[in-house]
C-alpha cells in the first residue's frame, strides 16, 4: 500500500496504542477526543487531498526508491521542481485548513537525515544512509506518517548538554546493549506528534567531543515502550469542550504540539542514523533548519489567504468594503503575504544538490523568508483585526442566539449590511479570531516567530551566509579604493 486514504489513516491512528496524555487524562483513542480530533483531522486531510485527482499532481510523486506512487509528503526531493512543489503543495494545506497541518516538519526531517547520513558514511565508512533508506521504503510503501522530535528541554541554556547539572535536559545516550542503544530525555514543541505513526529524533545543537553521548539521531515507532506524549495547551482550546463548537472560529481542525519524554528507550542498531559523531551534528541541525524555514513561506501564507479572505469578507458584511482605507489595507495584507510566499518560491529555485543526490534549498533564502515569517504574519493579522472591528473580542456566543429571552436581542443588534444576518458575521469573525487570538495563533503567530528557530537564529545564519567581502569590494572599487 503506497497510499493510505483518509480513513485508513485514522484508522491507523486509533489502532496505534500510543500513550498520550491530555490535562492529565491518558487518552484512549486521538482522533475521538474532542480536543485532539481537529488536529487529527488536519492531519488526516493531507491524505484525503492526495486522493483528489485534481490534487495528485502535487500531493503526490514517484519514489525514487521504490518506484511506486507516493503522498508526496514520504517524498525524497530530487529536483527544483520537487523544492516547488512541495511549497505549493503547503500553501494549498494552509488554505485547506487554515492551521498547522503537522506534516512537513517529518517531511523536512526525513530530507535531512536522508542528506546527512549520505554525508556520514562518506566521512567515517558507517552505514547509517542504507538504514535510513530501509526506513524510507518503509514509510513510504505503508505511507506512514513520522514526526520530527528536535528541540530538547535545555535546562539551563548558559551550558551545553554535558554540563547540565540533570544530564537528562538533552536527550542523551545512557546506555549501549546487544542489538541497540538505550536513550532517555525529552523533546519539546513535537508537532503533530500525537498523530504520528513513527518519530525521528535529531540534536537539536551543534555539539562538541565532550557531548558526543548527545549526538544521536534514531527511528522509534510512536508506540514504542518508554515513550510518552504530553499534549500542550492552546489558547480557548477548552471551547472544543462545549456541545455547541460554533463558538472554536474554524470548526474542522486545529494544529497541536507535545513534549515526547524518552524513558530508557531501546532503539536497535537498524533504526540509529547518528551514533556520537559529533561533528556532523550541526550540520545536521542547519540542513533540517533551511528545509523548514522555507517550508513556512508556504503553510503559513496558505493560512494568511485564509485570513485575507475573512477580512475581505467581514469588511463586505459591514459595508466597508468600499472605503479607501480598507481597500488600502487588504491590498497591504496580500503584498505581505505573497513577498512571504516569493522568499519560499526563491530559496526553491535557487536549491542545489547534495551529495546524496537529494536536493536541498538555499540556505541564505530560506533564513530570509523565516525571518519575514516572524513579522509579516502579526501585520497581516494586526490589519485583520483592524478591518473586523472591536467586536471580534466582545461579541456574545452564538448559543445566545437560541435563548429564547435574549436571542432576539443578539440577532437584532448583531446584523450587519442589508442581508447579512447576525449568524454570518458572529462565524466570520470568529475565524479571524481563532486564527489571530484563539487556538489557531498558535500555530499562525506563535509558532511564526519560533517555529524552525526564533529570529535570532535566523538573523546569525543570514550574516553568516550573506556575501559581505563581495559586496565590499564592489563598494570599493566603484568609489575608487
Amino acid at each position: 500500500m503506497a497510499l493510505k486514504t483518509k480513513e485508513q489513516y485514522l484508522s491507523s491512528l486509533r489502532e496505534l496504542g500510543h500513550r498520550v496524555f491530555i490535562q492529565g487524562e491518558k487518552v484512549a483513542s486521538v482522533p475521538d477526543h474532542p480536543i485532539s480530533r481537529p488536529p487529527a483531522m488536519a492531519m488526516a486531510e493531507t491524505y484525503q487531498q492526495a486522493e483528489q485527482e485534481d490534487m495528485k499532481p502535487l500531493f503526490t510523486a514517484q519514489s525514487h526508491l521504490t518506484g511506486e506512487t507516493i503522498n508526496r509528503f514520504t517524498h525524497i526531493q530530487h529536483n527544483i521542481e520537487d523544492l516547488v512543489k512541495k511549497i505549493l503543495m503547503l500553501r494549498e494545506m494552509g488554505r485547506k485548513t487554515a492551521c498547522c497541518f503537522q506534516r512537513c516538519a517529518g517531511l523536512d526531517c526525513m530530507n535531512s537525515v536522508y542528506a546527512i547520513t549520505y554525508d556520514l558514511d562518506q566521512e567515517y565508512g558507517t552505514r547509517y544512509h542504507d538504514r535510513f533508506v530501509d526506513f524510507m521504503k518503509y514509510i513510504q510503501s505503508n505511507d506512514y506518517l513520522p514526526a520530527a522530535c528536535m528541540t530538547d528541554s535545555k535546562g539551563d541554556r548558559s551550558l551545553p548538554p554535558s554540563k547540565q547539572e540533570d544530564p537528562d535536559q538533552y536527550v542523551h545516550i545512557v546506555a549501549e546493549k546487544k542489538g541497540g542503544i538505550v536513550v532517555r530525555g525529552a523533546k519539546m514543541h513535537t508537532t503533530g506528534g500525537v498523530n504520528s505513526h513513527e518519530i525521528i529524533v535529531m540534536p537539536t545543537r551543534a555539539l562538541q567531543e565532550e557531548d558526543k553521548d548527545y549526538a544521536v539521531a534514531f527511528a522509534v515507532p510512536a508506540n514504542t515502550e518508554g515513550v510518552t506524549f504530553i499534549y500542550g495547551r492552546q489558547p480557548s482550546d477548552t471551547r472544543r469542550l462545549e456541545q455547541n463548537r460554533s463558538d472554536t472560529g474554524n470548526l474542522y481542525y486545529g494544529g497541536c504540539e507535545s513534549m515526547v519524554v524518552f524513558d530508557d528507550v531501546f532503539v536497535p542498531e537498524e533504526r540509529i542514523f547518528m551514533k556520537g559523531e559529533y561533528p556532523f551534528a550541526g550540520r545536521l541541525v542547519e540542513l533540517f533548519a533551511a528545509h523548514h524555514r522555507a517550508s513556512y513561506g508556504g503553510c503559513k501564507v496558505g493560512v494568511g489567504d485564509v485570513l485575507i479572505g475573512a477580512a475581505t469578507a467581514i469588511a463586505e458584511a459591514h459595508g466597508t468594503d468600499k472605503s479607501a482605507h480598507i481597500k488600502d489595507k487588504i491590498a497591504e495584507m496580500i503584498h505581505l503575504n505573497e513577498t512571504l510566499h516569493a522568499g519560499a518560491l526563491a530559496s526553491a529555485g535557487k536549491g542545489y544538490r547534495t551529495p546524496s543526490g537529494a536536493y536541498a534549498v538555499d540556505h541564505l533564502m530560506a533564513n530570509v523568508c523565516k525571518l519575514n515569517i516572524t513579522r509579516f504574519p502579526f501585520d497581516i493579522s494586526r490589519l485583520a483585526q483592524d478591518i473586523a472591528g472591536g467586536l471580534l473580542v466582545t461579541m456574545p456566543s452564538l448559543d445566545d442566539q437560541d435563548n429564547p429571552e435574549i436571542g432576539p436581542y443578539v440577532k437584532k443588534y448583531l446584523v450587519g449590511k442589508s442581508g447579512v444576518d447576525s449568524e454570518k458575521r458572529v462565524r466570520i469573525l470568529r475565524l479571524i479570531e481563532n486564527i489571530t487570538l484563539g487556538t489557531g495563533a498558535v500555530s499562525y503567530l506563535t509558532e511564526s516567530i519560533h517555529g524552525a528557530g526564533s529570529p535570532q537564529a535566523q538573523k546569525i545564519m543570514i550574516t553568516r551566509l550573506a556575501d559581505i567581502e563581495s559586496a565590499k569590494s564592489c563598494a570599493y572599487k566603484l568609489c575608487g579604493l
